[in-house]
């Protein structure tokens, strides 16, 4: 495509103003142009924008007010290409544009809610080098980010080995439920499926009510139906199980308990070992030592050597048979 145009000599660009372009027009529709720059008020010169086929009017003012994109484009350090009917054509998605020259303006904008358009305009402003919009939608972005983190996170046990893992590098106490049906080979008692759903529900509140305090794993691999084990300090203190056999004629069924206050006592108990506790050096030089480790390092050598105990509480594992003539069936239990 052939066109004859003259140019002036351009002068420096921060000795001069930009006009609207002076087209050329060649066998196509879209021309080549290049810029008369002149000394003139840039605020009473209005420029056409074909952004994507969304149209614009502003100001050359707008445009150069900072230091990005657009003023390198119309202060003529860019070429810029314009229609036959004098629009200047960028190549970009128009959607945003408007937020992009509302920003050149005031130098600050409302910023979508969503966050596929934040990410949107971002994309834009890094194109445009608005620099300070790139800075808007990052911080929006991050604040989102932050806002929809989750409050509370319940790992789930894929295998011992990553159970033993979690205990022991956790400093906080851990409470652990195993709830399994699937390995259940007798039937359950009328009420066993309500009873093992309290056991999940009263879990979930218990999460969130001590959450960021005590650890909450749930683990779906183990022999039994449901069962609690409370940790601390990477080691097990006490276990409730919750399950139960019981004998009816010719069969004997498995039970699920619901010993809400148990387990919520022993949730209790295990806040304990939250922290590591230290003695107080003034109590211990007032008792003589007697008081949390008297006897110095003899007695820490004792207790060092005493097995650990665990408290297991089984509810109402107590067998016991029927003995009523054939044709009389019934449950006993504790």
């Amino acid at each position: 495509m052939s066109a004859e145009a003259t140019t002036a000599p351009l002068p420096a660009p921060e000795a001069c103003a930009p006009v609207v372009p002076t087209q050329h027009q060649a066998t196509g529709g879209v021309v080549g142009v290049t810029f008369d720059l002149k000394p003139l008020n840039p605020s009473s010169k209005y420029v056409k924008l074909n952004v994507g086929g969304s149209l614009h009017y502003t100001t050359v003012q707008t445009l150069t007010k900072q230091d990005t994109m657009l003023k390198a484009m119309f202060s003529g350090r860019m070429e810029v290409l314009t229609d036959s009917e004098g629009w200047i054509l960028i190549d970009r998605s128009g959607r945003h544009f408007g937020t992009i020259l509302n920003y050149l303006r005031d130098g600050s904008v409302s910023l979508p809610e969503s966050q596929r358009e934040l990410e949107e305009v971002l994309s834009e402003a890094r194109y445009y080098l608005i620099q300070g919009l790139v800075e808007d939608c990052q911080l929006a972005l991050q604040q989102k980010s932050d806002a929809y983190d989750p409050l509370c996170l319940i790992p789930m046990v894929t295998s011992p080995k990553e159970e033993q893992q979690i205990i022991s590098s956790c400093s906080k106490p851990v409470v652990k439920l195993l709830h399994n049906r699937s390995n259940n080979k007798y039937s359950y008692t009328s009420n066993s499926d309500d009873n093992l759903l309290k056991n999940i529900e009263l879990f979930d509140k218990l999460a969130l009510r001590f959450n960021g305090r005590v650890l909450f794993i749930k683990d779906v691999l183990g022999d039994e139906i449901c069962c609690w084990s409370f940790y601390g300090q990477g080691r097990k203190i006490a276990e409730v199980c919750c399950t139960s056999i019981v004998y009816a004629t010719e069969k004997k069924q498995t039970k699920v308990e619901f010993p809400e206050a148990r387990i919520f006592e022993e949730t209790l108990n295990i806040l304990i070992y939250e922290t590591p506790r230290v003695p107080d050096k003034a109590l211990l030089e007032a008792t003589g030592g007697a008081a949390g480790g008297g006897g110095g390092p003899h007695r820490a050598d004792e207790e060092d050597g005493r097995e650990h105990r665990v408290r297991r509480i089984h509810v109402r594992r107590h067998i016991m048979h029927d003995e009523r003539p054939h044709g009389h069936q019934a449950v006993f239990k504790d």
